[in-house]
């Protein structure tokens, strides 16, 4: 390590207690982006925290920019030096709600350390990588060598699209070289990682009827369709016997080439019951970021506490599948429903909703940008970048590499499978804030470097 980059990690270790204090006063506002459960003042009281954050830290312009879906993002700029280049630095305020408060160990909203971890809900997904944006820029100083934007959403969570709907009109705002997306992280804690690959996603509302009504199942059960039974059997031809995906049209055999999974920790990750098995085949990775995935989200029909004895006339499912890279949404979309209306038995009645519909997105990994990466994961982790893909949607990225075709898109942050983001007792390992905030203040010096000289980083 050289003595340049033994300084900055000094400096980020000094910063520590901090990015704590930081993580703490974020997570103590509730921006949930959901006005149906939470205030939307919190969410403007968040944006404003992180507007005056950055502005503390050398970005000139901070402001709130109103979207399109009525949410605010915190948007701000820092010239670069003559012949430097820019870099976009992205993050999310809004969290998920905290969901069972019972199943919480603590406060969601209170940052509580425990057992070497900070907890609460938004810790790592995503204030924790506001935090680690301010450590990695309070860590340089007034020596920061490129030029930088900054973009901090308020609906990501909520999936309304503001910040997709704002980038296209405003691309000069926002253009940069590099474009950090801090809403993922390592493979697992010391491992350094970056997300190439994201599913996209699409929805249908599937509903089946078979009765003008209601009947007796004493005095009609046998020769009167089922209704829900029709929707099962249309549900379960979407799976293998395996138990995995299969939709006519589609191809369900991709295989991972990047960071794999391994199985075991796969099954504690996704709290799998023992003797239970995994669904489908191949291995994890290829299961998880290169092939076509459904999940029936929810089932509209009689429940069981109340129920009559009634062959029900009408059931509804909404149905989702996430699509791998290569694959485009819509296609897998009009794959999905046919797919349906073909398994309909016994001549029922199908009518087949179509909701949103989210693009894969698969990033370019042989520019400067991420050989600078490169170079600082190596130098703090001590081992070479890893590439990973999420099972995940991240529907603004496609939106970016539309609008900024020539510009090089970065997925990492702080997040890592033990942070259990979107779940009770969410919590980030502060040694990731630590890592990644001197990866990316290293990045920082490493790609402007490059892009002066004309070099790629060593």
């Amino acid at each position: 390590m050289s003595q340049a980059t033994g300084e900055l990690a000094r400096r980020i270790d000094e910063l520590m207690p901090r990015a704590q204090a930081d993580l703490a006063e974020l997570v103590a506002i509730p921006s949930v982006a959901d006005p149906r459960q939470y205030p939307p003042e919190k969410c403007r009281e968040a944006a404003e925290w992180v507007a005056a954050a950055f502005a503390g830290v050398g970005l000139r312009d901070v402001h709130l920019a109103e979207t399109p879906d009525g949410s605010h993002a915190v948007l701000g700029h820092r010239p670069p030096p003559p012949g430097a280049p820019t870099v976009l630095l992205y993050s999310h305020y809004d969290v998920q709600p905290p969901l069972d408060a019972a199943a919480w160990a603590s406060e969601p909203f209170r940052l509580t350390e425990r057992d070497g971890r900070w907890y609460g809900r938004g810790t790592a997904d995503c204030k924790g990588n506001i935090v680690m944006h301010l450590t990695a820029l309070r860590a340089l100083g007034d020596d920061v060598p490129v030029g930088l934007k900054l973009a901090v959403e308020g609906s990501e969570e909520q999936g309304t699209g503001g910040l997709e709907q704002y980038v296209p009109p405003h691309a000069d705002e926002l253009h940069a070289d590099a474009l950090l997306i801090c809403d993922t992280g390592n493979a697992a804690v010391g491992v350094p990682t970056v997300t190439t690959s994201l599913r996209g996603v699409v929805n249908v509302v599937v509903g089946v009827e078979a009765l003008r009504g209601d009947v007796h199942s004493g005095m009609f059960g046998g020769p009167a369709p089922d209704a829900l039974a029709a929707l099962i059997r249309m549900l379960d031809s979407l799976r293998d016997a395996d138990g995995g995906t299969r939709i006519d049209g589609l191809d369900c055999t991709g295989t991972w080439s990047g960071a794999g999974y391994d199985e075991g920790t796969f099954r504690t990750d996704a709290g799998v019951l023992d003797d239970v098995r995994l669904t489908g085949s191949g291995t994890v990775a290829d299961r998880l970021w290169s092939r076509p995935a459904v999940t029936v989200l929810g089932i509209d029909c009689p429940p069981v506490v109340g129920s009559v004895a009634a062959v029900p006339a009408a059931a509804r499912a909404r149905v989702s599948l996430r699509v791998p890279p290569g694959t485009d949404a819509r296609t897998a979309q009009e794959a999905l429903v046919a797919h349906l209306e073909a398994a309909a038995p016994w001549g029922v009645r199908v009518s087949v909703e179509r909701e949103s519909a989210g693009a894969p997105f698969r990033a370019d990994t042989g520019g400067p940008a991420y050989a600078a990466l490169d170079q600082a994961m190596r130098e703090v982790y001590g081992k070479p970048m890893s590439f990973l893909g999420q099972g995940g949607s991240i529907p603004l990225c496609n939106v970016l590499a539309t609008t900024f075709p020539e510009s090089e898109i970065v997925l990492m942050g702080v997040e890592e499978p033990r942070c259990l983001i979107h779940a009770p007792n969410e919590s980030v390992d502060p040694e990731e804030i630590r890592r990644m905030a001197h990866v990316e203040a290293l990045f920082l010096r490493y790609f402007a470097d490059s892009r002066s000289s004309g070099r790629r980083p060593r």
